[in-house]
């Protein structure tokens, strides 16, 4: 991104430093001295600039910094606007006018001393391109280089169509070989032969060649480096990034571990959950759908704060589950006698475009496809309303 900063911690002296530094409008900035109006041709303009930093590396769109000849020359503000309303109505028209739709965009008011405001859009690279301005039947694709905006042709349609199609298969195909190694026991830490509950936290840039985040800081006791099912932990620094297990005292393998990547995939295993009680195996419907919510929602708080960019792909696989039972209450116990039939359950992957939807919701489809490999139509502990209530 343009500004080095996570957008919530930008300030108006670092818009200041944007002029004194005179940084100049390149591929990853572009400053407007004000807002996009309600004329058609001023909404297909701002169309065409969120999409081109979608389909490129993404950038800042920066409202109230006039420049000239692409230097910044003051930091002039939009007054007299309602900050909140001009936000919803921008985020209104990328939800409308683009297609597919650009997920992880963020928008945030800058507040100045003189009481005005700059509007900053942070959009970031997507890996769901090329997006398509579609307002009014515009339908064309842009991206950008270092002298702004322009319409791809047929070639760099066809290139980013197929970059599009490789990042999904390459997070698949590391979906696999992790599962792979955790079969045959390549893990950072050694796990017994129970049965397994494996989590991927995976963002669809993981794969750039210059995605690396910052997890020096990590280690400090936070809960949100909890492994799935644990109350604490153990940790260190590993080659592959920051591991987090839980070991009982004197055992030889441990409970449960969280793996974070330098690239920002997750990958969380524990091994106590699903239990084998002699002539039943059970999976407790309540105690691991509540689990892996908690750990959900802690593990996507750990991504955002390290600056990890959605789409993310979230993975459950169960491993060593053929013959097992969901386990609920005797009364509504129907489906006592179906038991999973295979011994591997991958789940397909749920997306996340945003990190303000709830663990929960993200997690719905996926335990509705264990109850099913299980008997069941659905997870029963979930509300109409599709809200998490544990009353299976």
């Amino acid at each position: 991104m343009s500004i080095n900063k996570r957008l919530e911690d930008i300030t108006e002296n670092d818009l200041k430093d944007l002029v004194d530094n005179k940084y100049r409008e390149i591929k990853s900035i572009d400053y407007k001295v004000t807002l996009p109006g309600n004329s058609d041709s001023e909404k297909k303009e701002f169309l065409a600039d969120v999409s081109s930093f979608a389909n490129a590396n993404g950038g800042d769109l920066i409202y109230g910094i006039k420049a000239n000849d692409g230097l910044p020359v003051n930091v002039c503000g939009l007054p007299g606007i309602n900050p909140d309303a001009e936000v919803l109505r921008l985020e209104s028209m990328n939800q409308s006018g683009i297609s597919p739709r650009i997920p992880g965009i963020s928008t945030r008011p800058i507040p100045l001393k003189n009481s005005d405001v700059v509007v900053v859009m942070r959009i970031p690279k997507s890996w769901a391109s090329p997006h398509m301005v579609i307002f009014k039947d515009h339908c064309k694709f842009y991206s950008r280089n270092s002298a702004g905006k322009y319409r791809l042709d047929v070639q760099e349609l066809k290139s980013a169509f197929l970059l599009s199609e490789t990042a999904a298969e390459r997070i698949r195909n590391f979906r696999i070989d992790r599962i792979h190694k955790i079969i045959v026991g390549e893990t950072p830490m050694p796990l017994g032969d129970d049965a397994k509950i494996i989590l991927h936290l995976v963002p669809i840039n993981a794969f750039d060649v210059s995605t690396k985040y910052d997890l020096t800081s990590l280690g400090r006791g936070s809960r949100l480096l909890y492994p799935i099912y644990t109350v604490g932990y153990n940790d260190w620094h590993n080659f592959d990034g920051f591991l987090t297990f839980n070991q009982d005292s004197q055992a030889a393998f441990v409970n449960s571990y969280m793996q974070i990547f330098h690239n920002g995939c997750i990958e969380a295993v524990e091994t106590r959950l699903l239990r084998n009680e002699g002539r039943e195996k059970l999976i407790p419907s309540v105690a691991y759908e509540k689990a892996l919510i908690e750990a959900l929602s802690n593990y996507l708080l750990l991504q955002k704060q390290l600056g990890v960019a959605t789409p993310l792909f979230v993975m459950l696989s169960l491993v060593g589950v053929s013959g097992y039972i969901m386990s609920v209450d005797p009364s509504r116990r129907w489906a006592e006698d179906h038991s999973i039939d295979r011994n591997e359950l991958m789940i397909p992957e749920s997306v996340v475009d945003s990190y303000d939807v709830k663990a929960d919701k993200i997690l719905k489809p996926i335990f509705d496809r264990i109850w099913n490999a299980a008997g069941w139509p659905y997870s029963n502990n979930f509300d109409q309303e599709g809200k998490w209530v544990g009353k299976a």
